[in-house]
């Protein structure tokens, strides 16, 4: 969970523009833009239950739509647009056909795990809607997944910021660094076991896409 200057400095777009301030931040961070969607929604749902001017319900359900929307959007760029510029461009960063099949063949697999928890991760948050796209992932298996993710982070953040208010710094900033820490992990992980296995997996991949990509 990514961190923020202190909740006792309310952003005054909050206050001034409510819901759609943080609907619409989520969304540009979900787009892949550098908003601090989560700290809006975080400091929306500490104003909501110091001041009670906003109902946690809204902010949660502004939350969730942002999210929901932003990363459908992005999804569309990368299919629209990152695919064609990969597979024109993708011998200058040495993606083969082969690797580009690995790729698709791995979000087929573990897509869905990939964009639900990465809305809980700063960085992966803005990247793995693009990424889906990218890979082409089946549109209808990403909105679930997508889906579900920002229903859950929206309801978890919001819930917890509004419980607690300006005392969930403490709680978010070591669960950032934790949550961080464990997806460059994970990252590292994944991509040892591809590279050790990447014959036999890009072996697989060919089974499941063969012939020529379009």
């Amino acid at each position: 969970m990514q961190t923020s200057r202190p909740m006792t400095s309310l952003p005054s777009l909050v206050v001034r523009h409510g819901y759609w301030i943080v609907g619409a931040a989520v969304g540009l961070e979900s787009m892949g833009i550098p908003v601090p969607g989560e700290t809006i929604l975080v400091s929306a749902a500490v104003y909501a239950g110091a001041t009670h001017q906003l109902g946690i319900v809204g902010v949660v359900v502004a939350a969730a739509i942002g999210a929901i929307a932003g990363d459908n959007v992005g999804f569309l760029i990368g299919r629209r647009f990152g695919y064609p510029l990969l597979m024109r461009y993708g011998y200058l960063l040495r993606m083969t056909t082969s690797r580009i099949k690995l790729g698709r063949f791995l979000f087929l697999r573990h897509g869905g795990k990939l964009v639900f928890f990465a809305r809980f991760v700063a960085v992966l948050r803005a990247l793995a809607a693009l990424l889906a796209g990218v890979n082409r992932m089946p549109w209808r298996r990403f909105l679930v997944f997508n889906a579900a993710g920002g229903v859950a982070w929206a309801a978890g953040y919001g819930t917890l910021a509004y419980v607690f208010g300006e005392r969930v710094e403490r709680f978010t900033k070591p669960a950032g660094i934790a949550m961080v820490a464990a997806a460059i992990a994970g990252a590292i992980a994944v991509f040892w076991l591809v590279r050790r296995h990447e014959a036999r997996l890009e072996a697989e991949a060919e089974r499941m896409l063969p012939g020529p990509l379009s």
